[in-house]
């Protein structure tokens, strides 16, 4: 492709049918993050692990996943596309089948690790993919279908883990990538051209440092709540060890030759603003995903098959605007649908606060909706913006700094709102229990314990009512929280520039030499 023509990048035959594979392997990844989180306590039955170990099995696919992501661009520039994305695929889901075969605790962890690693890549050379495969002016309709997939797939995968569990066993959630799998890998080999390579020096100190930092990083948020957080000192040597880190790779990457992200990409001004509000957004949108079916299960009673449903709303969200925003993008600019998603995002999380245990599903389904027209209103013009000035040769790269900082964002966020909702959950369970009293109520509570098994049984029913009432006042207190982190993020637009954007690749012009390696034929 030359100067600003609207043509592909590379020219692929059947586009469709590669591009369902290409969001397949997508897909898997994405619902992999989260499908095994209901299955954990069946996995530690069958498995004979402790809750502690359990919890690795989740720990050790996000550390390995944030540790590999990195090097995407690189093992992209270097073994090309196709290759890589095909080895993904096939080492995904050889670790998955092996993760369903797993007899042990530690043969798990292993696997996931595995896992983890060959996901990695997935989600960054996919989005690579879907831009090189399509002409500039539909980079927005492929955006939108990248970001529904990636989106979407947090909110189905607790759900149709449940599903799989409850009805077949917990190994099936693992299982179930197998059929996906070939079938990606059966359109991936067909269809998938051999271009791409570059010759391209890897920067192993500067990865060694990025990635023990994330790594560190991963092992404060995901075990902070078990071990009491600073009062251990185990958090206090992850969080040391994660500053230092990170510090020495800046330093790093500044003084560096060939560091490890291109200096034209560290460079490019809405690569990293683009990064910062996938970042500022994650914190708030993640953390509602992870909360909200465990509330709608544990307090309100919903199945799992419910749940979803219920949740399924935001997908439609997503869908609906993703659609208005591509067509307006290059009209207007990514700022004013940025700043309407903003507010939307914050309306929705205002809406939350207003829930009650007695409430119907009504309230859930409107405030899904309401997010999920405000994810696409913030994503596709973030993501058209992000890679409209950045050359096709650093689209993995940048592909894969975003999601990096999706998913930190995303841990944050997530770790926030589970330290809030556990120690809200004791204070507001004490004052209330506090106001059980002779004074306040006809009858002396103490007295129940007189009257053998049913007054037990009362004070037991008493003590869960109440346990509820805390618990839903928690999440509330959380809803709370991410509603004025929200309205913080909306000033933060004005750091956008204004005014229509090109199409993402019209000012990318392969003949200017900006200092990274130029593409080869593989």
């Amino acid at each position: 492709m030359r100067g600003g023509a609207d043509r592909a990048l590379v020219e692929v035959r059947h586009k469709t049918v590669l591009s369902a594979a290409v969001m397949a392997g997508v897909v898997m990844q994405v619902l992999d993050s989260t499908i095994a989180n209901v299955a954990l306590p069946h996995m530690q039955a069958s498995l004979g692990a402790t809750p502690d170990s359990i919890s690795w099995v989740l720990t050790s696919y996000i550390i390995a996943s944030a540790m590999a992501t990195p090097v995407s661009g690189w093992l992209a520039d270097r073994l090309g596309m196709r290759r890589l994305f095909l080895l993904s695929v096939g080492l995904f889901v050889a670790a998955s089948v092996m993760c369903g075969l797993a007899g042990s605790i530690e043969q798990m962890v292993v696997f996931r690790v595995i896992q983890g690693i060959a996901g990695a890549a997935l989600g960054p050379v996919g989005q690579s993919i879907m831009l090189n495969i399509n002409r500039p002016s539909d980079h927005p309709r492929a955006m939108s279908l990248y970001g529904t997939s990636t989106m979407v797939g947090p909110i189905v995968g607790p759900v149709l883990g449940g599903w799989l569990t409850d009805n077949f066993d917990w190994r099936w959630v693992f299982l179930v990538n197998l059929p996906v799998g070939l079938a990606c890998l059966a359109g991936l080999w067909w269809l998938m051209p051999r271009v791409e390579t570059a010759r391209r020096p890897f920067d192993l100190t500067g990865w060694a440092l990025l990635a023990t930092a994330l790594a560190a990083l991963q092992l404060l948020l995901d075990r902070g709540e078990h071990v009491d957080w600073f009062a251990s000192g185990e958090c206090w040597i992850e969080a040391g060890l994660a500053l230092s880190a990170f510090w020495m790779f800046c330093v790093h990457t500044a003084l560096a030759r060939r560091p490890l992200y291109p200096p034209a990409m560290l460079g490019n001004r809405n690569l990293l603003l683009g990064c910062f509000f996938m970042f500022a957004v994650a914190v708030v949108q993640l953390a509602g995903f992870a909360l909200i079916p465990s509330m709608l299960q544990s307090l309100l009673g919903y199945p799992v098959l419910t749940t979803g449903f219920v949740l399924a709303t935001r997908g439609l969200g997503v869908l609906f605007s993703m659609t208005i925003a591509g067509r307006l993008v290059h009209r207007i600019g990514a700022r004013p649908l940025v700043t309407l998603g903003l507010i939307l995002m914050s309306y929705s999380l205002w809406l939350t606060t207003g829930w009650s245990l007695d409430m119907d599903s009504g309230p859930v389904i409107v405030s899904g909706m309401v997010q999920g027209v405000a994810m696409g209103l913030i994503f596709l013009p973030l993501t058209v913006m992000t890679f409209s000035t950045l050359p096709a040769q650093l689209r993995t790269d940048g592909a894969g700094l975003m999601n990096l900082s999706r998913s930190t964002g995303g841990s944050i966020g997530i770790a926030l709102a589970t330290v809030v909702l556990s120690r809200n959950a004791q204070i507001s369970h004490a004052d209330l229990a506090a106001h059980v009293t002779p004074y306040n109520l006809p009858f002396d509570p103490t007295l129940l314990g007189g009257y053998g098994d049913t007054g037990e049984g009362l004070l037991r029913l008493a003590d869960g009512a109440i346990n509820r009432q805390a618990a839903m006042i928690s999440f509330l207190d959380v809803f709370h929280m991410m509603f004025i982190l929200s309205l913080f993020a909306i000033p933060l637009v004005l750091l956008l520039r204004g005014g229509p954007s090109a199409p993402v690749g019209a000012r990318n012009r392969p003949e200017e030499d900006d200092g990274t390696p130029h593409l080869v034929l593989d």
